[in-house]
């Protein structure tokens, strides 16, 4: 019987607080470590009792494995029905405390990142990129008679730059400090029809169906969870609006994560679009496009959804 594999492999405290924290978050085996003081080898036995019970998923990402309680199925609907009894009770409470500290220290360490890297990040790019230009391919993306574009971790502005001349207004969002006061002196005194906003991709500063247009380049590796980001971007979207995506395809470097700050090491073509399908996209157009360092983007172009949650026809090729 399910129930009694479950129930098994749950009657143990450390399994039991295990999985009511990958029932909300998505933890590394190093932050499981650090979050319950104990043990690589303890921990990673009781993550594969869960795992073989049926209760909990894994994600490989280069060297680094993420564990996750499963979002669908049998096991996910036993897990609902038994969480609301571990809720507010020592030591679970303080365990969902850690694991939430846990996640703002990833993103305060990636704004620590970016803050102190801001004055070369656009020729750490272009060691990268090498002859590809990405801001002639957002700009080739933009629907015609666009009114209000947004570029969601718009960094140093050079992507704004290019989308001046086509767009009514326009909005950079980015989480560091650093990389918005650059784009200030991008345009030094020319900030007309431009607002530059600070603020994180999982909640951004800006109203239900704000923009017509959104563009994403190289933001959603950094992330803890890109879908939430695609979530919030759909949100802010017009129904029917355009998002273009540029994001490394998947790859084993593990030095791009001190070297550039990234979290995830690419994405597979068939995650970005389970990713855009759960935010409430539909995918229009796609390239491959190799660059340097033996690594390739994806260039993924999709249109929002007329029926996604809020808070509160022009050729999409390129």
């Amino acid at each position: 019987m399910a129930a009694l594999r479950y129930l098994k492999a749950l009657a143990d405290e450390t399994r039991l607080r295990l999985a009511l924290v990958l029932f909300h978050y998505e933890l590394s085996v190093n932050e499981l470590v650090l979050l319950f003081h104990m043990g690589q080898s303890r921990i990673s036995r009781h993550l594969k009792i869960l795992t073989e019970a049926g209760l909990l998923q894994s994600r490989r990402d280069g060297l680094w494995v993420f564990y996750s309680a499963l979002s669908e199925g049998e096991g996910r609907r036993f897990l609902n029905s038994i969480v609301p009894f571990m809720l507010g009770e020592d030591p679970s409470s303080a365990d969902l405390d850690m694991a939430a500290r846990i996640l703002e220290d990833r993103t305060l360490k990636t704004r620590q990142f970016f803050n102190e890297i801001a004055d070369d990040w656009d020729e750490m790019n272009r060691e990268i990129l090498g002859g590809f230009s990405l801001p002639e391919a957002v700009l080739s993306a933009v629907p015609k008679g666009c009114g209000v574009a947004v570029d969601l971790g718009c960094g140093t502005g050079e992507v704004l730059e290019y989308l001046r001349p086509v767009c009514r207004e326009l909005i950079g969002v980015d989480g560091s400090p650093r990389m918005l006061d650059l784009a200030r002196r991008r345009f030094d005194c020319h900030m007309s029809g431009l607002s530059l906003r600070i603020g994180e991709l999982e909640h951004l500063p800006l109203r239900d169906g704000e923009a017509g247009f959104a563009c994403i380049n190289l933001v959603l590796h950094h992330l803890s969870h890109p879908l939430d980001a695609l979530k919030e971007t759909a949100r802010i979207l017009q129904p029917g609006g355009v998002l273009f995506i540029t994001d490394f395809d998947q790859h084993t470097q593990e030095s791009m994560r001190t070297l550039y700050g990234d979290r995830w090491l690419g994405f597979s073509l068939d995650t970005l679009r389970g990713f855009l399908d759960k935010a409430g996209f539909t995918a229009a157009d796609y390239r491959l496009q190799p660059v340097k360092k033996g690594l390739a983007l994806h260039l993924l172009l999709a249109r929002r959804l007329p029926d996604v949650p809020t808070r509160s026809a022009s050729s999409l090729s390129f």
